[in-house]
């Protein structure tokens, strides 16, 4: 057996030493001292190495020290050493120290203060790039690493490197600090304005949130993925840095180039919010006319453009125009406003007369809607007497043009007449002479006679009221321009007049920053005091009763007497619910009250904490506002406050019937004052920062509020009416009868009412097409009614409070600022144009001239304007299915409401003929779809407009072909 084990080898191994203990290893280890830092090589080896956190600390302390020396290390060197201490601070340390340095908020500003340069913002940005591409990868379960972490933690870091407004001063600092000659400063600032500038940053930050999304639960975003709170913060930022730099001559190279490069992010309007805000306030807006003066043609008018509206938004947005006959009162915000730019534009030609292009042309969409803004901008052209006497000579020119009567929108129209009056009483005052030659000029006379002889009834009021206004400056009492008018119209020809005698003055532009700065006012909370004695009474032989206050189990005994048997005890009331649970601390006594004033309903609508009061203050405002509407002011005076918070209100906690409750309550805002919140919610619609569900919800406002206001009712719209309370009846609980009801209540109010009235409006002619199909009239039998019965299926006549105020308030604000909105947009994807919005807008549009009724005076005005904009969306019609649908129903809409069909065959043979050849290549080439499909409602939509088309051009035809011979 032992032949069996034969050793391969043999090998003699040495006996070590005898080891030292493991105790003497560690106190030799703890012993181990970090090595000083003290240049840029040893720090970079230092971070190679794995460093402990000590040493990063030590790193850091030595990086942030030298980087405010004059001639200490900083990363904004164009250096390899800088480029890779970089490289190693972004992917080495800020993945395996990060979360260490975020707990001690001094290492974590010490990194930040090391990477706020190029060198560093750029380190973070090739970083981030690669691990979004790796996230968005498909692998393997096995072979994906979790890049989801490193690109939160570069988030973090870039969000602490430029969240301070002052990033770019200190930039700038390091640069002039750093810089070895002027040359290598301005090729180091380039950089700098190159990253943050020109959307690298915003854009890579939305990259970053789009792939953090799709891989983990939804998160809050970050600042810097917002285009609109990036701008706002770049904005900030070229403040501080025009406060840093000043009138200098070295600074001014820097701000053109941080100014002209932040034009190309696509925000320009928030940017110069947050910088005129910020210069207002600090009293610096001098200083920036200065570096205006020196920008590129181009830039100034843009930087001009957004400054007009931000202040129109900031500080005119709220003020309602109010049309009366009273001289119009000065304002403080006015003059300042006017010395805001005149500061400005005073140096600079080429911006004054931007600006007399702007008023003349309506460039610029904030200031057509608001008439103090188009005070100040006059009150600063009237400071130059030949910019004021061209500003009256080219709106005569334009106001009278016959082309710009027939195809202008009426609301560019009144913008220009006001532009016009304003105008005329500064040049009365300055030089009457002129103002009378322009009186007598052809422009004026001409312009009369076009504006005279429209077809248009509100284009002739307007060239009414500015004739009279400027006779009554120019002519003698005798011989002045007089019309006979009455009511409304005769009001606001009144206040024409009154517009020639405004005289804004050029304020201080410190007005501005205590009207931006005020603070909101707090009403003081009465104090509690002692409460007065209560009388004692007098004693009594009777036991006295004490009221113990909570929950108590109390035995009752009956000591009751012979006496009190004929008394009827009562029942026993119900128990409440909350007192079913065993749990006390379920059961809640402090149950809200029902809001009952205005400002108790808007203290419950922004409480989002407390969840009862809440949810009860929005399901009762619509009632209370709609009771209170006609008692006292308490909704006048608040009713704006209402309508902003209502629509930017947010579902927090999920609310049954949120939209419901929500919409119910901004039409009761729009029906307690409907001429001015009618052109408040159209400002809304366009100006305003909402969501596409939020400007949803405000054209239904106006579509439906717009029917009540015309006495309409049907079945959608009762929906939204709060009911009055009732005693209970046999209905299943409001969320299981929205369930199994055939309607249910969330769904879209427009779409409902379109569904119906389109049934309506083609249901005789399908039954005028089955009668023809099934024989001749004389074989049919005729049923006869009685008279009662006929009476009683007639509907009765009701007056329509709708179509006094309809043109000027709801219908013409809606299509004047749709068209300067889609055609001052830089992409043919207009927000206005889209799928979500444009079917919803069409149809608002629609039902506002269904409400108004074929009687109203304007409505040949309104049928012009609007076949215009829909023939313009036949190219986006023919695109999507839903805008086709819209479009269709609109037309409809407009050939039912024009009863006088031989008006339509005089004024409207044009659009009559091109709509019956369009819509009859739509219909011949929709596909046949399924019967109750969405293709087959469109291609019954498509053949009620051909028909109603036929019908006119077949009656006219001889009228139609003679006015077309030229077509």
């Amino acid at each position: 057996m032992d032949d069996f084990l034969i050793p391969v080898s043999t090998t003699k191994a040495k006996r070590p030493q005898a080891a030292k203990p493991l105790v003497h290893e560690l106190h030799a280890s703890s012993r181990t001292q970090v090595p000083a830092i003290d240049s840029p090589d040893v720090a970079l080896r230092a971070l190679k190495e794995e460093p402990d956190f000590e040493t990063v600390s030590k790193v850091l302390d030595y990086l942030s020290t030298e980087a405010d020396k004059k001639d200490g290390f900083n990363l904004i060197s164009p250096d390899p050493g800088a480029a890779n201490m970089a490289f190693q601070l972004v992917n080495d340390t800020i993945p395996n120290y990060w979360p260490t340095l975020k707990e001690r908020g001094v290492r974590a500003n010490q990194l930040a203060r090391c990477l706020r340069n190029p060198c560093g913002i750029g380190a973070i940005i090739t970083r981030l790039r690669p691990l979004i591409a790796d996230c968005r990868q498909k692998k393997p379960f096995d072979t994906t690493r979790d890049a989801l972490s490193y690109i939160e933690d570069l988030l973090e870091i870039l969000d602490r490197v430029l969240r301070d407004d002052e990033c770019s001063s200190e930039a700038w600092r390091d640069v002039q600090k750093h810089a070895k000659n002027p040359v290598q400063g301005k090729m180091m600032w380039k950089e700098y304005v190159t990253q943050i500038a020109s959307g690298k940053v915003l854009s890579l930050a939305a990259e970053a949130e789009d792939a953090l999304k799709e891989r983990r639960s939804p998160r809050s975003a970050i600042w810097m993925a917002s285009g609109n709170e990036y701008a706002a913060w770049l904005g900030r930022n070229i403040a501080a840095l025009v406060r840093g730099v000043g009138k200098r001559e070295e600074g001014a190279g820097v701000l053109m180039n941080l100014c002209g490069k932040a034009l190309a992010l696509g925000y320009t309007d928030q940017i110069v919010s947050a910088l005129m805000s910020n210069l207002i306030n600090s009293g610096s807006s001098d200083v920036f006319s200065t570096l205006l003066f020196k920008l590129k043609v181009f830039e100034q008018r843009k930087y001009l453009n957004s400054m007009i509206t931000f202040v129109t938004k900031q500080y005119f947005g709220s003020n309602a125009e109010v049309k009366e006959d009273a001289p119009l009162k000065p304002s403080t915000t006015v003059s300042a406003a006017a010395a805001l730019f005149h500061g400005l534009i005073k140096d600079i030609n080429l911006l004054q007369e931007s600006l007399v292009s702007t008023l003349t042309r309506s460039s610029i969409p904030a200031l057509d809607g608001s008439l103090f803004a188009r005070r100040s901008v006059i009150a600063t052209i009237a400071q130059d007497e030949d910019q004021l006497h061209g500003l009256l000579e080219n709106s005569l020119k334009i106001f009278g043009d016959a082309f710009y009567i027939k195809h202008a929108p009426i609301w560019q129209q009144e913008g220009l007449a006001q532009t016009i009056a304003l105008t005329c009483g500064y040049v009365h005052r300055i030089q009457p002479m002129f103002l009378s030659v322009m009186a007598k000029s052809s422009y004026h006379t001409s312009g009369m006679s076009n504006r005279i002889g429209s077809s248009s009834a509100r284009a002739r009021f307007l060239g009414i009221a500015v004739g009279m206004a400027i006779s009554k400056m120019v002519d003698k009492p005798e011989l002045q321009l007089k019309f006979e008018m009455d009511g409304d119209e005769a009001v606001e020809a009144k206040w024409y007049q009154h517009l020639t005698k405004v005289d804004d003055k050029l304020g201080k532009i410190q007005d501005l920053v205590t009207e931006d700065r005020k603070p909101p006012e707090k009403r003081p909370t009465p104090k509690a005091g002692p409460k007065p004695p209560q009388p004692q009474s007098k004693a009594s032989n009777k036991p006295s009763i004490t009221e113990i206050k909570g929950p108590r189990i109390v035995e009752i005994l009956d000591d009751s007497n012979e006496d009190d048997f004929d008394l009827m005890p009562y029942e026993q009331p119900d128990s409440d619910p909350e007192d079913d649970t065993d749990d006390p601390t379920e059961i809640n006594r402090n149950k809200p009250v029902a809001p009952v004033y205005i400002r108790d309903l808007l203290a419950g609508l922004r409480d989002q904490e407390n969840y009862d009061r809440h949810a009860l203050a929005l399901s009762t405002a619509a009632s209370l506002i709609r009771r209170k509407a006609n008692f006292g002011t308490e909704v006048i005076d608040h009713i704006e406050e209402l309508a902003t918070i209502l629509i930017g209100l947010q579902d927090t906690y999920d609310l049954d019937g949120f939209a419901e409750h929500r919409q119910q309550a901004l039409i009761a805002i729009l029906l307690a004052k409907p001429a001015a919140m009618a052109q408040w919610f159209v400002r809304a619609f366009f100006s305003g920062d909402y969501s596409l569900t939020q400007r949803t919800a405000i054209l239904t406002t106006l579509g439906l509020g717009a029917r009540e206001l015309a006495g309409l009712k049907d079945t959608a719209t009762e929906d939204l009416v709060p009911p009055s309370p009732s005693f209970p009846s046999k209905q299943l609980p409001p969320h299981l009868h929205a369930l199994y009801s055939s309607t249910s209540p969330g769904s879209d109010p427009l779409a409902r009412i379109t569904s119906n009235v389109s049934k309506q409006l083609l249901s005789p002619l399908a039954a005028q097409a089955a009668d023809s199909l099934t024989g001749p009239s004389i074989l049919k039998v005729r049923t006869f009614s009685s008279r009662m019965e006929v009476e009683a299926r007639r509907s009765k006549p009701i007056p329509n409070a709708l179509a006094q105020i309809v043109a000027e308030n709801f219908f013409f604000p809606l299509t004047g600022r749709w068209w300067i909105a889609t055609r001052s947009s830089s992409s043919s994807n207009s927000l206005y144009t889209s799928t979500h919005l444009l079917p919803a807008f069409l149809h608002t549009l629609a039902l506002l001239l269904q409400a108004s009724g074929p009687s109203t005076l304007s409505l040949p005005q309104m049928t012009r304007e609007f076949w215009a904009l829909l023939l313009s969306l036949r190219s986006h019609a023919l695109n999507d299915t839903r805008i086709l649908s819209a479009l269709l129903f609109a037309l409809l809409m407009l050939l039912e409401t024009n009863a006088d069909k031989e008006r339509l065959a005089t004024e409207q043979g044009k659009e009559l003929i091109e709509t019956q050849e369009w819509v009859k290549m739509v219909f011949e080439n929709l596909p046949g779809g399924q019967e109750g499909g969405e293709e087959e409602r469109v291609r019954v939509l498509a053949a009620g407009v051909v028909v109603r088309c036929q019908e006119v051009v077949e009656k006219y035809q001889r009228r139609l072909v003679g006015s077309l011979m030229d077509y």
